[in-house]
């Protein structure tokens, strides 16, 4: 679910400090898209949601949820919106956040 590889460059990128900065920053953007898609989200919002949602997992190494988010993205271009499984993506953020902070020697 989570791409270390990803993770330990960016934290060489950026150094520990700005890292920890970094991550709480994505939980809690993350954590506050993910109330927004569950509760009043229009087709164009989901779109759009979904996009960032996204290149935020992707640059910080939740794989498996930034797959999820291109889906979402997708579908929701495509005006298919009841293809979308929010659960499901939610669900793959939350065991992902578990790995990650598990990983990261924080849980």
């Amino acid at each position: 679910m989570i791409d270390w590889a990803r993770v330990a460059e960016l934290r060489n990128e950026i150094g520990d400090e700005d890292f920890t900065d970094v991550v709480e920053i994505f939980l809690e953007e993350v954590e506050g898209e993910i109330r927004s898609l569950k509760s009043d989200c229009t087709p164009t919002d989901l779109e759009s949601r979904f996009h960032s949602l996204k290149g935020s997992a992707s640059s910080l190494g939740f794989k498996r949820f930034s797959e999820l988010c291109q889906i979402g993205e997708a579908a929701a271009a495509m005006g298919e919106e009841s293809e979308i499984d929010i659960n499901s993506a939610v669900e793959v953020f939350n065991r992902s956040k578990s790995e990650f902070l598990a990983g990261l020697g924080v849980l």
